[in-house]
């Protein structure tokens, strides 16, 4: 991917507290890092490790919303990990940018823990559906590394009692719950476009080390029409204060 910008888009979230260059086609970066950031209970000296961390937009907005983190993303893909860099840089965010494969962390990576691991992994098994065109958005949304192996590396890289925070299709929930060997406290809040439609996406959080029984909360619902209606603002006021304000999404 060239760095021209004419191949970039300088695109806002949370209501413009946080910029981010991305391509302008590929894998390009919507609601769910915002979600997923909402959703990690961080608190300011903590440090976050996010994996596939794409060209930082989760990191961005949770650091927006909580000063004072120490921040490490792992990223494979080169180009976007270069974004990844030249986003924090101009957010003027600390953070440190790995250009590494998951599955094959640098050795001094290996030997750090963190108190918060989150990842927004490919929402698509292998062999399934078509491939998309572009090879960084296919990478981004079709596993290669399986989803057992993601959330074996961030129980790993997690301290004790840490939390990982992921954000799922909803299809892919009973593959991560199956993978939560040493982990515990599981929690599940569904993600939902609309009032009684199904849930698309799901947001799970487990403990290193928790013992606190498996909760599945009420759905965070997105849009307070009943049916698409046009371009007219529909957003509930969970999306808004998530999506706009920069507020958590909580977990009681």
């Amino acid at each position: 991917m060239s760095a021209n910008a004419t191949d970039l888009t300088h695109d806002a979230f949370l209501d413009g507290r946080v910029r981010a260059w991305q391509p302008a086609s590929g894998y390009r970066a919507g609601t769910d890092p915002v979600l997923l950031a909402a959703a990690v209970e961080a608190r300011a000296g903590q440090s976050v490790l996010e994996l596939g961390c794409g060209v930082g937009v989760a990191s961005l907005c949770l650091a927006a919303r909580v000063p004072g983190l120490r921040v490490t993303g792992v990223e494979r893909q080169g180009s976007y990990a270069d974004l990844a860099r030249r986003n924090v840089a101009e957010a003027g965010l600390e953070a440190q940018i790995v250009t590494a494969d998951l599955a094959d962390l640098p050795g001094e990576l290996r030997q750090q823990s963190f108190d918060q691991v989150v990842a927004n992994p490919p929402y698509f098994p292998p062999e399934t559906g078509t491939a998309a065109a572009d090879p960084g958005r296919e990478a981004a949304l079709r596993e290669d590394t399986p989803l057992a192996d993601w959330i074996a590396v961030g129980r790993a890289r997690l301290a004790p009692r840490g939390w990982l925070t992921l954000i799922l299709s909803s299809d892919r929930l009973p593959d991560a719950l199956a993978a939560m060997n040493g982990l515990g406290s599981v929690a599940v809040r569904p993600v939902a476009g609309r009032a009684g439609r199904e849930a698309g996406q799901v947001l799970v959080r487990a403990r290193k080390g928790g013992r606190a029984p498996f909760r599945l909360l009420a759905p965070a619902v997105l849009h307070a029409a009943p049916h698409h209606a046009g371009d007219g603002e529909d957003q509930t006021d969970i999306a808004r204060a998530i999506l706009r304000d920069a507020q958590a999404l909580p977990w009681d």
